[in-house]
């Protein structure tokens, strides 16, 4: 079954292209493990990376992603100011905004 947790354009994708997605979702595992950093951090980090090239989509999946692995709210809004002189602030504004989508149902 797929993940309820998931928006529903991607349940759908997985539904018709299941092949391709469990590929890109093994990717993904697969280079989290290769290397020395936590699941926590390499979210955080690819969440800064979707906020950088503004993918509002990467963004909360990462935000979910990093949640789940013991990221605090305070550490993902953080991650993201810190981009500030790197990416300026009218893109970290929307990436606080797309993370805030997120993080406001796990605070309920």
């Amino acid at each position: 079954m797929v993940n309820a947790g998931y928006p529903a354009w991607y349940r759908n994708l997985k539904e018709k292209h299941g092949e391709f997605v469990n590929a890109l979702e093994r990717l993904g595992e697969t280079v989290r493990q290769a290397g020395p950093l936590e699941e926590k951090t390499s979210h955080l980090i690819q969440m800064a990376a979707a906020a950088a090239i503004g993918s509002e989509g990467s963004v909360h999946s990462h935000v979910r992603r990093a949640l789940a692995a013991g990221a605090a709210p305070e550490e993902i809004t953080h991650a993201l100011i810190l981009l500030t002189s790197t990416i300026g602030f009218p893109r970290v504004s929307a990436a606080l905004s797309w993370a805030q989508e997120v993080m406001k149902p796990a605070s309920r």
